[in-house]
């Protein structure tokens, strides 16, 4: 793994770093490239200036690992107020949420019972939950969790990610369920034992997840901003006569707007992850060591 990628994840895990950053001027000054806000009203704002680019929207409320119920139970309102606000204002979105921001590691229920009824909210509404994947350690629980959840109701999806050396079998058994999914590469420090850590080996996965999804035939999103990983799933589209309408290409917030915008043009279906809150520090971390251009990007901006 790049040396640069494994220091900012393993500082995107310091606790004592997160409570500075995140309280810090300087901080929410450089997380604003990557992070709609800290309010309701800054990732609806987002939402509306996306859509209006013909760019579909999924809304994250970000905190993740709480250890007290009151705080899942705090997160779930978040998401209520999302899902109302979607639908009162007739939105192009849908939800994204990690479990263990729901409560996963209390180990009474509290999840599963909280996202139940946000998948309920979802339908009713007409929108949709999309269960984020996090660490290895909750890979298990968390596909578990989401087949349990869609076998009463449709409105949920999960992320797979390809550095996974166990991804390709989770697919399968996820479609043979008509479980949506989104397809990402991984942002975690994983052991070599379970992940790929070789750069063209998750590559590799990558395409071979994605064509199992586009012959699905149910819709699917390709998460990356890798024009390699894009090129590759156009051409396999076309030789495959799938239409361009029957998957999309998700994004994140503030990375590769031009390429969002290109690809809307040829008119393919995008989507972009719009995270919002006060807990930001975890998942900007690991946005700049996905990518380390994006630290040197901000790093250029903060000397000037």
């Amino acid at each position: 793994m790049n040396p640069l990628r494994s220091t900012l994840i393993a500082l995107s895990e310091q606790r004592g770093l997160r409570a500075l950053a995140e309280r810090s001027a300087l901080g929410s000054r450089l997380s604003s490239r990557f992070v709609a806000g800290v309010k309701v009203e800054d990732a609806i704002r987002a939402t509306r200036e996306l859509n209006a680019r013909g760019i579909s929207v999924t809304l994250d409320a970000l905190g993740e690992n709480v250890l007290e119920e009151a705080h899942a139970l705090r997160a779930a309102g978040t998401y209520h107020t999302l899902l109302n606000a979607i639908a009162r204002e007739r939105l192009d979105a849908n939800i994204s949420l990690k479990l263990t921001q729901m409560g996963v590691d209390l180990g009474n229920g509290i999840a599963e019972d909280l996202v139940s009824k946000l998948a309920e909210k979802a339908e009713s509404v007409g929108s949709f939950v999309r269960v984020d994947m996090e660490g290895s350690a909750y890979t298990e629980a968390t596909i578990a969790l989401v087949r349990r959840i869609h076998a009463v109701n449709g409105s949920i999806g999960i992320v797979i990610q390809s550095y996974l050396r166990r991804s390709e079998e989770d697919v399968r058994a996820l479609l043979r369920e008509g479980i949506r999914i989104r397809l990402c590469k991984g942002a975690y420090q994983e052991p070599a034992e379970i992940a790929y850590a070789d750069k063209a080996e998750v590559d590799a996965s990558y395409v071979r997840l994605m064509q199992m999804l586009l012959t699905s035939g149910i819709f699917h999103g390709l998460a990356t901003h890798d024009e390699a990983m894009i090129r590759e799933a156009k051409a396999f589209a076309r030789a495959e006569g799938i239409s361009p309408a029957g998957f999309e290409f998700q994004m994140l917030y503030g990375i590769r707007r031009d390429l969002q915008e290109g690809l809307v043009k040829e008119g393919y279906r995008v989507r972009v992850y719009v995270p919002f809150g006060e807990e930001w520090y975890p998942y900007f971390m690991r946005r700049l060591a996905e990518r380390p251009a994006n630290a040197l990007f901000l790093a250029r901006n903060l000397f000037r």
